[in-house]
């Protein structure tokens, strides 16, 4: 079968000597930054981006990639042990984690989340190997009229998906495509919202945008607040779940799988969304409903599972179409970029054994994480007590070196500076700045399919809707964007939003 040859080179390129190490490295990483609250995959990569610039593609993947599903590991540590969730998608597992580790139970609440994340990122993985070739062979028929209509149908789907006001979200997602077109224009060579500032002739190099609006622009919004960290228990003993335990687990971990693994695939959604949507229902269904919010081991077991299951099946479409589904897979595009790969179909027929290599690299990164961690809660107990403001210093410097070494230009510097600024202002206005960073990577690819299409057609703009795929996405934007601006529906998202605040 093509399936086994094909996870069969994957096997011999993650099982060499460096990729282990790059993806332990990205797991270890991960973990640390879901233990640490106020970092996050987001800043993290952003500030590693610079530092892979020297190595192999497939490593510096690997390890990105690991970062991400890693962290969201870690952030159940402190959401159980703290209630202090160190990621977002972590938030509904502090509900009932926190519970089970003031009865007494932290051991176990760990426990099934290693155990739960382990399971779902194993089948997330599969579902990714098995659905990537198929959407990767379809990606390959498609046309410019298509690509631009699914890049659409992605950015509505981040506006739809984002917390807040909508005006806000639509707002966020023009700057970013305003931020792509600085630069000088490819056909005509006219320079466009430079300035007249040389250093922007080329354009604003992502990294730049990347660490200022989740680098620096979360860490200053996460030193405004003093949270105290008070540990349930500094010592964590009984890390093994009995048949009862488990025989109660079972069921969630499996619906949330499977919810988490369709709910990742979706532009916008992801770890986050899966979570949310994954305990709701395991409240209505299962037979323990009544102890939920009190410490049950099922309202750990459901979001955990799901939260790895959408981290996992998030880059089908970022490794298939070359769509970023969250900010993380942006982050990951640039990674590609960087190393001088073009993202979309082709990267699984041109480069085999990267796209194998990275997809056999998550399960060996899932067991890591299982072998490594629970053994390690002791460490992670430590970090958690670290005061955010002796970390703030040194990432700070981080990012201006790693900024600096691009171009060796202070101006980058600066730039990012500003970018800073511009994330804590748009934070503190309520704005996400993921929908921005989105049109950022999107907007380029989008502009460059558009004149394509026009081109083929010779002008006639028709070209998007008469061919039926392409006007199929069309449809199902429009019909995303119209049931959002239904005004319950807007004051519902908007609700939601202050109560998080």
């Amino acid at each position: 079968m093509e399936i086994l040859s094909n996870l069969g080179l994957g096997l011999e390129t993650a099982f060499t000597l460096t990729n282990l190490l790059y993806c332990l490295i990205g797991v270890f990483v991960g973990t640390a930054v879901g233990v640490l609250p106020g970092l996050g995959p987001v800043a993290t990569i952003a500030m590693l981006l610079p530092a892979t610039f020297g190595l192999p593609p497939i490593s510096a993947l690997i390890m990105l990639a690991g970062i991400y599903y890693g962290a969201q590991y870690g952030g159940s540590t402190t959401a159980i042990l703290v209630n202090l969730p160190g990621e977002s998608s972590s938030v509904v597992t502090a509900i009932d984690g926190y519970q089970m580790a003031r009865n007494g139970n932290a051991g176990k609440a760990l426990a099934t989340a290693a155990i739960a994340s382990f399971f779902a990122g194993t089948v997330a993985t599969i579902l990714l190997a098995l659905a990537a070739p198929p959407l990767a062979d379809l990606a390959l028929k498609f046309g410019p009229a298509e690509y631009f209509s699914l890049m659409a149908l992605g950015l509505v789907a981040s506006v739809v998906l984002a917390s807040g006001s909508l005006l806000n979200a639509i707002g966020m997602v023009v700057l970013g495509l305003v931020l792509g077109m600085v630069g000088t224009d490819v056909n005509s060579g006219a320079a466009r919202y430079t300035f007249d500032l040389p250093q922007l002739a080329d354009g604003i190099n992502f990294v730049i945008v990347a660490m200022g609006m989740f680098g620096i622009g979360e860490i200053v919004r996460n030193l405004e607040h003093d949270e105290t960290r008070n540990l349930v228990m500094k010592k964590v003993k009984g890390l093994m779940l009995d048949k009862e335990d488990l025989k109660r687990i079972v069921g969630p971990v499996l619906r949330a799988t499977g919810l988490g693994s369709l709910l990742g695939i979706l532009p916008g959604g992801g770890a986050m969304l899966a979570s949310f949507a994954s305990y709701s229902i395991e409240k209505k269904v299962s037979p323990n409903a009544r102890n939920f919010g009190k410490g049950a081991i099922e309202g750990v077991a459901a979001p955990e599972a799901a939260n790895n299951a959408g981290a996992q099946t998030s880059f089908i479409p970022m490794l298939t179409l070359g769509i970023p589904s969250n900010p993380v897979m942006a982050l990951m595009i640039g990674a590609m970029i960087i190393q001088g790969i073009q993202p979309g179909p082709a990267v699984m027929t041109e480069q085999p054994a990267l796209f194998w290599g990275l997809i056999v690299s998550m399960w060996i990164g899932n067991l890591f994480l299982v072998v490594l961690n629970l053994p390690m809660i002791g460490l992670w107990v430590r970090m958690i007590m670290v005061p955010y403001h002796f970390l703030y210093p040194a990432i700070l410097m981080f990012c201006a070196i790693g900024v600096f070494s691009l171009n060796n230009s202070e101006f980058d510097v600066g730039l990012m500076a500003v970018f800073g600024l511009l994330g804590y202002f748009c934070s503190k206005l309520g704005a996400e700045p993921a929908p921005m960073l989105l049109g950022f990577i999107i907007g380029p690819m989008m502009e460059e399919y558009l004149r394509r299409a026009l081109l083929l057609s010779r002008g006639d703009p028709m070209v998007f809707v008469e061919r039926p795929i392409s006007a199929t996405m069309l449809v199902l934007a429009a019909i995303a964007m119209s049931v959002v601006l239904l005004p319950s529906l807007r004051k519902k998202r908007e609700e939601a939003f202050h109560e998080e605040e």
